[in-house]
């Protein structure tokens, strides 16, 4: 089983966002990245780009396999984890620890849509 990490919102798309004030760190879930095996890039957003929630907005590229990103919340880009682009591995070490981006928030309701951890780890069974 996944480990999820209580307090982090997840979409059934197998992202996640930690909510913090009013800013948005999002990711990709455990499970996930134990799916997609050693993760060998990570296309990103650029700053200033408007992700909207449910929409993709990347990919990430495994020895495996490759797979879309659907941002989970809506809003602006302002920033994205340089570390990814020498080292797209860090988030098969520490999937919750390495986020993609990081986006201001349209509207912060949104994360009432998405799943608790509980909710998740059922998606994922």
């Amino acid at each position: 089983m996944a480990k999820t990490i209580e307090g982090l919102y997840y979409s059934e798309s197998h992202e996640y966002v930690r909510i913090e004030g009013e800013y948005g760190y999002v990711g990709i879930t455990d499970y996930a990245q134990e799916q997609l095996g050693n993760v060998v890039y990570v296309d990103m957003p650029e700053v200033d780009d408007e992700v909207t929630a449910g929409e993709e907005f990347g990919a990430v590229e495994s020895v495996k396999a490759a797979s879309d990103l659907i941002s989970p919340v809506s809003g602006e880009v302002v920033e994205v984890n340089a570390d990814l682009e020498d080292q797209p591995e860090l988030i098969n070490q520490d999937a919750f620890g390495t986020w993609i981006m990081k986006v201001k928030l349209s509207d912060p309701s949104e994360v009432d849509n998405l799943l608790s951890a509980a909710d998740y780890e059922n998606c994922c069974k």
